[in-house]
């Protein structure tokens, strides 16, 4: 399980970037990666934990959850 912060979201396409904790780079977040998760959407600095797998050579976020690890 990976943890970062939402560097940016756009509800209208589900496209966003999350800014990972451990060297700060940056990984998509994908149309449809909130699906079955709680959020409808996420805002700029808000802090989320996920699941990090391969979409056409792209690391991309899945599994989406709120808060920090172990919180």
């Amino acid at each position: 399980m990976a943890q970062g912060v939402v560097k940016s979201y756009d509800p209208n396409t589900g496209n966003g970037i999350v800014i990972l904790d451990t060297d700060k780079t940056e990984v998509f977040l994908a149309p449809g990666s909130l699906k079955g998760s709680i959020f409808r959407t996420l805002r700029q600095g808000q802090r989320v934990n996920f699941d990090i797998e391969q979409r056409d050579e792209i690391p991309t976020i899945v599994n989406i959850r709120i808060g920090q690890d172990k919180y």
